[in-house]
C-alpha cells in the first residue's frame, strides 16, 4: 500500500484517473454548499467541475459539513481533493475532483459560513441536508419552531445549529450588505423541495427577521430540482482498493455507479455555472421528473431496504438477487405506482424502470440497506404514502406498497425476521418504538398508533378511508410469515 496521501504535493504521482485542470484548480469560490456529504461530492461536485471546464467562471464550492468535523478534517488532510470511481461490472473510472475549494464545520466555524453567504462573490448555495435537515413538518410543509436548535436559532445571538437558520442568518447579513440576488437550491429528495425551502425560509424571515422578507421574495430564487445518483457510504475495502488504484492513498474517496442525473427548475436571480453544459437538465417543469424519482426510485429503495434488512440481507444488490423481491418490486412499480404518474413527453418509462433494476442489482456498490432505512419518517410520505394513498382513494390495486409500508413499521420496532436487533436510526425512533411497546403485539393497536402520527401520516381526515385495514393485513402477514416468506406469497 502506498505511504503518499493524496494532495495538491502528490497529485502528479496519480495514476489510473483523470485530474482536475488547472482552469478549475485556480478558479475562485462561487458556491457555498451545506450538508458535505458523499451525495454532494459525488454529484452536484463533479458536474459543477464539468461546467467549469466547458463553460468556465468561478464555481469552485466552499462546502460546509454540518454534522460532525470528520469531512472538514479529512478533505483539509487532502487539500480538499478526493477521488470519485465510477463502477459496474467490468467497468471502473476514476477521476481526481477539484471542485471543492475548502470545507468548514459549521457549528465551530458560523461566521466564515454565514460571510460566505453574504459575499458579493457568492451567487449559488446548494442543500444536501437530507429530509430532516429542513427541521420541517413532512406531512404540512410548516417549519417546526418547537425543535430545539429551531427554538436556539430564533435567537440571532446564537451561533445557528440548524440549515435553516445558517441560511437565514447568511441572508439577512447579504441584505445588509447590499450584496444583491442570489440563487438557493435544495439537492434533497422532498417533493417540490425549491417551494418547500422558500416557505420555510420565509416562515422563518417573519418569525425572527420580517424586515428582510420582501427583499427575499425579490432577490432569491428557490428552484425545484430532482437528483439522482447511488452513492454508497464509504468501506474500509473502497478506500483500499481505490488507494491501490490510484497509487496514493485516498482517505475521502467515493465508489458509485455510472449514472447520474440532475433535473434544475429554470428559475434564477443570480448567476450560475453553465451547469447544462455538463449535462443538467434546465427544464420550466420539475414535478414530473421529482415524482417518477421519489416514487419509482427512492420508493422502490425504500422498499427493498425494509423487506431486504428485515430478511437478512446487508446490501441492495443481494436482496434484489432474491428473484421473488426482484418481481415485487417489479410488480409494484408497473401495477401501483407508474398509474400514479405523468410521464414526460417522450420518456421512456419502461426503460427507465429496467434501468432501476439494473442499478439495484449492481453489486459493486455494496449499497446497505441499513443505510437506506435510515430516516424512514421523513421519507415515507413522499416515496410511499402519497402513492399509496392515490390508490386507495381511488380503488386501484395498493397491497404491494400497504406491504412496504407496512416493511418500515416492522422495521422500526427494532428487530428483524431473525430475531436480531436492529440499530434504528430515525429522528423519532423512541416515538416510534413506543408504538409497539404499548400495542403489546396487539397488529391493530400498532397501526392505530401509527396512524395517530400526524406529522408522518397526516391528519385523520385527510387519511384515505380503509387504510388502516389495508396496513393491518399487510403487517400481520409480516410478523406472521417474515419478510421473505410473505414475497413469496405475493408473487
Amino acid at each position: 500500500m502506498t505511504d503518499k496521501n493524496l494532495s495538491w504535493a502528490s497529485l502528479a504521482n496519480v495514476r489510473g484517473a483523470i485530474k482536475p485542470s488547472d482552469s478549475v484548480l485556480t478558479a475562485k469560490v462561487g458556491i457555498v454548499h451545506l450538508g458535505l456529504g458523499a451525495f454532494h461530492r459525488a454529484h452536484q461536485a463533479i458536474y459543477t467541475e464539468d461546467a467549469m471546464v466547458l463553460g468556465g467562471g468561478d464555481w469552485r464550492i466552499l462546502g460546509v459539513s454540518m454534522r460532525g468535523a470528520g469531512v472538514r478534517d479529512g478533505m483539509q488532510a487532502q487539500d480538499c481533493l478526493y477521488s470519485v470511481t465510477e463502477q459496474s461490472e467490468g467497468i471502473q473510472n476514476a477521476r481526481i475532483v477539484g471542485a471543492v475549494a475548502d470545507v468548514v464545520f459549521g457549528p465551530e466555524n458560523s461566521a466564515k459560513v454565514i460571510d460566505a453567504i453574504a459575499s458579493a462573490s457568492t451567487h449559488v448555495v446548494t442543500l444536501t441536508v437530507t429530509e430532516k435537515g429542513y427541521s420541517h413538518d413532512p406531512a404540512t410543509g410548516a417549519l417546526m419552531a418547537q425543535l430545539p436548535e429551531i427554538i436556539n436559532d430564533m435567537d440571532l445571538s446564537n451561533d445557528p445549529k440548524s440549515a435553516m437558520g445558517f441560511v437565514v442568518r447568511g441572508l439577512k447579513a447579504r441584505f445588509d450588505l447590499g450584496h444583491g440576488p442570489i440563487n438557493m437550491i435544495s439537492c434533497d429528495n422532498l417533493p417540490d423541495n425549491g417551494r418547500v425551502f422558500a416557505g420555510l425560509i420565509l416562515e422563518f424571515c417573519k418569525l425572527v427577521v420580517p424586515e428582510i422578507v420582501t427583499w427575499v421574495k425579490d432577490n432569491v430564487a428557490f428552484p425545484c430540482t430532482m437528483v439522482d445518483r447511488i452513492v454508497p457510504a464509504a468501506t474500509d475495502s473502497g478506500l483500499d482498493s481505490t488507494s491501490k488504484l490510484l497509487g496514493v492513498r485516498d482517505n475521502m474517496a467515493l465508489q458509485t455507479e455510472p449514472f447520474k442525473q440532475w433535473v434544475i427548475e429554470d428559475k434564477f436571480t443570480a448567476p450560475r455555472p453553465k451547469w447544462e453544459k455538463a449535462g443538467v437538465q434546465i427544464v420550466k417543469n420539475v414535478a414530473e421528473y421529482e415524482a417518477m424519482k421519489l416514487r419509482l426510485l427512492n420508493g422502490s429503495h425504500s422498499t427493498i431496504a425494509y423487506l431486504g434488512y428485515l430478511g437478512g440481507h446487508e446490501t441492495v444488490s443481494d436482496a434484489i438477487g432474491v428473484s421473488a423481491l426482484k418481481a415485487f418490486v417489479r410488480q409494484l412499480m408497473d401495477e401501483e405506482v407508474t398509474p400514479t404518474l405523468s410521464i414526460p413527453k417522450g420518456f421512456d418509462i419502461t426503460r427507465y424502470k429496467d434501468d432501476l433494476l439494473a442499478r439495484f442489482a449492481n453489486p459493486t456498490l455494496a449499497h446497505k440497506t441499513w443505510q437506506i432505512a435510515m430516516d424512514g419518517s421523513q421519507k415515507l410520505p413522499q416515496r410511499l404514502l402519497e402513492p399509496l394513498y392515490q390508490n386507495i382513494k381511488t380503488g386501484k390495486s395498493n397491497a404491494a406498497l400497504g406491504l412496504a409500508v407496512a416493511a418500515w413499521m416492522q422495521y422500526v420496532g427494532g428487530v428483524d425476521d431473525q430475531g436480531h436487533a436492529i440499530d434504528v436510526s430515525d429522528p423519532y425512533a423512541n416515538e416510534l418504538a413506543d408504538v409497539h411497546k404499548r400495542a403489546n403485539g396487539d397488529v391493530g393497536k400498532i397501526i392505530d398508533g401509527f396512524l395517530a402520527i400526524e406529522k408522518i401520516f397526516g391528519a385523520a381526515e385527510d387519511q384515505p378511508k380503509g387504510l388502516d385495514f389495508v396496513l393491518i393485513d399487510a403487517l400481520d402477514q409480516l410478523r406472521q410469515d417474515g419478510a421473505m416468506q410473505c414475497i413469496h406469497n405475493y408473487c
